[in-house]
């Protein structure tokens, strides 16, 4: 049944790797990751469970050996923060494009440029829209807790296998760095060859029997048609992974009037802000996204059949917020609050923007309702007047 242990989100992302049956992680140091590497080099699981790991010589390498690891069929993680994931978007574009299942974690730090080490969630853009060149989706997981930043990695490489596509961990440097209770789970076995080559066989490069052509592993394709055809195909598996893959929570939602649209930190910031409100009366909910993509667009345009307005809380200077306002499709007004550059908003500032906005709708509500009175005032002594 596994254990009980205290520890770092980082720590826990690497204790899961090596749990799952990861096959070998390739990665390179930067702040406020470097704990993922480190705790692996420390606990050394070639000896005890097989896994390489391996300190690229940048993080070009990395991506680039995550690539070559996975069109074996191996299971293949590396993780970087903001400037590094950045020097990764060719390769992780390659493997999309090659249909490669692949484990990529992001633990965000403030930008843009070299920035701060600080937490940040200013990344969203490039982790949903496709931070790389051409038209591919990643599967993004938003993780808000130590817990799920361990559970979130096995969770990952199912869905990357199911799917031949790479899946990114979308965390950041508090959740990474902050320390809780998580719950081990067992010893998962690595696949062996055999198992490799049965779950693979029709993609993976793991040398040539007499039943089968070559496999060839590449995303180039100089012919346009082909290309094109290649294209629709991505797109049908994207459709296929936003029909059955969503994955969202609701917290006070039933009489919520007001809704936070939140992920990652600023959804825990969020619960409380909703405490908060609450204790004044203020019927407050939340909805937090744990899929980025697919983002959970249905259940937000749902909510505007109660809700009156939504605000979406992100450590950035609003991109989210973005994918909210097209869900709800202008029903109902959609705000952005967010600290950024490094900076955690404080429950207390997410309700009192909350508040703002509040005050906003229910005063033109109000000049609505008097205006709909006075309209009838005038009707009615016009009636009488004839």
């Amino acid at each position: 049944m596994g254990e009980l242990r205290l520890m770092k989100g980082n720590e826990a992302i690497a204790e899961a790797a090596i749990r799952c049956g990861c096959d070998a992680y390739f990665g390179y140091p930067i702040t406020p990751q470097s704990e993922i590497l480190e705790y692996l080099t420390l606990q050394n699981p070639e000896k005890t469970t097989g896994m390489v790991v391996l300190q690229a010589e940048s993080e070009i390498a990395a991506i680039n050996m995550v690539y070559g690891a996975a069109a074996c069929g191996k299971k293949a993680l590396t993780s970087s923060s903001s400037p590094g994931i950045s020097l990764k978007q060719e390769g992780i574009s390659y493997i999309a494009g090659a249909e490669l299942p692949a484990v990529i974690v992001n633990v965000v730090r403030g930008g843009p440029g070299l920035g701060t080490i600080q937490p940040s969630q200013s990344d969203y853009f490039q982790s949903v829209k496709g931070g790389g060149h051409g038209d591919y989706k990643l599967i993004v997981l938003a993780p808000n807790s130590v817990q799920e930043q361990y559970d979130f990695v096995k969770l990952g490489f199912d869905l990357a296998f199911k799917y031949r596509n790479p899946v990114l961990i979308l965390s950041d440097g508090a959740i990474g760095q902050m320390m809780e209770k998580v719950q081990i789970s067992d010893f998962t076995p690595r696949w062996t060859e055999e198992e490799i080559v049965q779950m693979t066989g029709s993609w993976a490069t793991h040398g040539k029997p007499e039943t089968r052509k070559h496999n060839i592993v590449t995303s180039l394709n100089l012919q346009p048609e082909p290309q094109e055809e290649h294209n629709h195909h991505l797109q049908r598996k994207y459709k296929e992974i936003e029909d059955n893959e969503l994955r969202y929570e609701k917290f006070f939602c039933e009489d919520a009037e007001y809704v936070f649209v939140a992920y990652g930190t600023s959804s825990r910031l969020c619960q409380k802000a909703i405490q908060l409100g609450r204790e004044k009366g203020l019927k407050l909910g939340l909805l937090r996204p744990i899929t980025l993509f697919p983002f959970p667009k249905k259940q937000i345009k749902m909510a505007t059949k109660k809700a009156k307005a939504f605000l979406a809380v992100e450590m950035s200077a609003g991109q989210m917020v973005e994918d909210v306002q097209l869900a709800v499709k202008g029903k109902r007004p959609v705000k952005h609050f967010g600290r950024y550059g490094g900076m955690i908003p404080m429950p207390d500032e997410i309700l009192e923007a909350m508040e703002e906005l509040i005050a906003k709708v229910e005063k033109k509500e109000a000049k609505k309702a008097q205006k709909k009175a006075k309209k009838k005032a005038e009707k009615e002594a016009k009636k009488q007047k004839n």
